[in-house]
């Protein structure tokens, strides 16, 4: 089998569909994780939440997501395993020292969007975020919901007409 067919049959994304509701999406960034064997396989297999999910620096400026639940991998030999451990981010320094800018300085957070694999390997996509306020939020859906009934109405008109 090539291993472009192969690639296309695998494809696993998890997304992080509180994120776009909550926060108000700044600059993006491809991250990699520190992952164990069992956890890559679990991901695979789409077995991952990530609602609650943050990126927070530790004392050393490396990156770290919390909240992730990388649910347990049924065929796995690790005697304890934690779901929600802290996982490490792998990024270039100069990312790493744009993040932190971000959030020390300016107040922002940083909350992953979404776990994919790239080239077979682990990567999370992770945005430096400004949150919505509750106005912001209700606003969004009036939009979301004032382009439903439009796409509605087109659609009707397109069947009748």
């Amino acid at each position: 089998m090539k291993k472009s067919q192969k690639d296309k049959g695998s494809v696993c994304e998890i997304r992080n569909k509180k994120a776009s509701h909550d926060y108000f999406i700044g600059e993006t960034f491809e991250a990699g994780v520190a992952l164990l064997g069992p956890e890559v396989k679990s991901l695979r297999g789409g077995n991952a939440q990530m609602g609650d999910a943050f990126v927070r620096p530790n004392r050393s400026g490396e990156l770290f997501i919390y909240n992730l639940s990388i649910t347990e991998y049924k065929f796995h030999t690790l005697s304890e395993y934690n779901s929600t451990r802290p996982r490490k981010l792998l990024l270039h320094g100069a990312e790493i020292r744009k993040i932190l800018v971000a959030v020390e300085r300016e107040k922002m957070v940083v909350i992953p969007l979404k776990i994919f694999f790239k080239h077979g390997l682990a990567k999370i996509s992770i945005a430096i975020c400004k949150g919505k306020k509750l106005f912001d939020k209700r606003e969004a859906l009036k939009k979301s919901e004032a382009i439903r009934e439009a796409q509605k109405i087109i659609s009707n008109r397109m069947r009748s007409g």
